[in-house]
């Protein structure tokens, strides 16, 4: 903390208006406002006035108790770990309570000892650890209020675990707050909850829910992880990654129009004519599948919106429009592509009809 943001913090705890500092300590009320903006910083001479007007010692003033640096904090978990190897953990408690009530305010140095101290209680067999648990869960409670938004998150997950060990589940529920509503961590947590609450069908509803969103969110990686190999013209990598795609709607069992429907942009960007008409040909093909997953007993909870029965037609008649772009010109005098476009297609291609048409093209 900066000593503008320390005497602000002071002086509004002391009930001290800028305006009487300023009177008691011979400056003007324009300097008073500047030090608790940062602009500028007291002279070194009024340092101890301002700390005896405000209550407080020097050290706080200039905040030497206030926070360490993080190779200070690296330091002090590193010797935290190896006295909790080597001597009794009810000594080095008392040690790091002490060191905690020198820097009150240092949330990183909190946080890092109460979860060592939390973990390594359960680990090491320490005998009566329940006389411990006010003063760890009080730290975390503490860090909860952090400006550090990690350091909230991280304390509040490990209160939730505490509580949850303890069989206290609306308690540990009551931690899910400070994490994003949207978080795939609190729904987890949230399944952990309904799992042990009897909800069961509430639990695998949100576990499947998990899988379902996850493999949405990988498929997006994998989209543009293959659009950057082929904005740096690895042709090697973007193959690679489509069959990564492929095999992930194998794994989630997504159906397979999901299986198939990856690698037509890499086919076209290479005017492979084989290529592109076997993947176009599976596309087709699988059409009607599209909405497979909703069968698929992983999401057995979960409930799907309907798909319209117009859905898949619309879906057809949209990829053959398609076919007609500029971009598939390389593909004009292919048969099976010539004769798509020439009639349209009123059932599903079979993938079989599509290799042997490129067969007979590039013979």
């Amino acid at each position: 903390m900066l000593i503008g943001d320390v005497i602000r913090k002071y002086r509004k705890q002391a009930g001290i208006t800028q305006e009487e500092m300023a009177r008691r300590l011979g400056v003007t009320t324009p300097a008073v406002n500047k030090w608790e903006n940062n602009n500028t910083q007291p002279d070194i001479t009024l340092l101890a006035p301002i700390a005896r007007l405000l209550g407080i010692t020097t050290d706080t003033l200039l905040s030497y108790r206030e926070s360490l640096s993080p190779e200070e904090i690296a330091a002090f978990v590193k010797k935290l770990d190896q006295d909790l190897e080597t001597r009794e953990y009810g000594e080095v408690f008392a040690d790091v309570k002490k060191m905690l009530e020198e820097y009150p305010n240092c949330d990183q140095l909190i946080w890092q000892a109460a979860v060592i101290l939390q973990a390594r209680r359960n680990l090491n067999h320490v005998p009566d650890k329940e006389k411990y648990d006010d003063m760890i869960y009080g730290w975390l409670e503490r860090c909860l209020q952090s400006e550090d938004g990690n350091i909230r998150k991280e304390a509040a997950g490990s209160l939730f675990y505490a509580y949850l060990q303890r069989g206290e589940y609306e308690k540990a529920q009551s931690y899910l707050s400070y994490l994003a509503v949207d978080s795939p961590e609190r729904k987890r947590k949230e399944a952990v909850i309904f799992s042990k609450t009897g909800k069961k069908q509430e639990a695998y509803r949100a576990y499947e829910e998990l899988l379902f969103t996850n493999y949405q969110f990988i498929s997006l990686v994998l989209n543009d992880l293959r659009i950057l190999y082929m904005e740096d013209g690895n042709h090697e990598m973007a193959w690679k990654l489509v069959d990564v795609q492929n095999q992930a709607a194998r794994v989630f069992e997504m159906g397979r129009y999901n299986e198939v429907s990856t690698g037509l942009d890499v086919a076209a960007w290479e005017k492979d004519v084989p290529k592109t008409a076997e993947i176009m040909g599976g596309i087709l093909e699988s059409v009607d599948h599209i909405a497979d997953f909703t069968q698929s007993l992983l999401y057995q909870h979960m409930i799907f919106k309907e798909m319209d029965p117009g859905f898949a037609d619309r879906l057809r008649k949209s990829l053959i429009d398609g076919m007609r772009d500029e971009s598939y010109s390389y593909m004009r005098g292919n048969d099976l592509w010539e004769e798509i476009l020439e009639k349209g297609i009123d059932s599903p291609l079979r993938v079989e009809d599509t290799l042997v048409s490129d067969s007979n093209q590039t013979s």
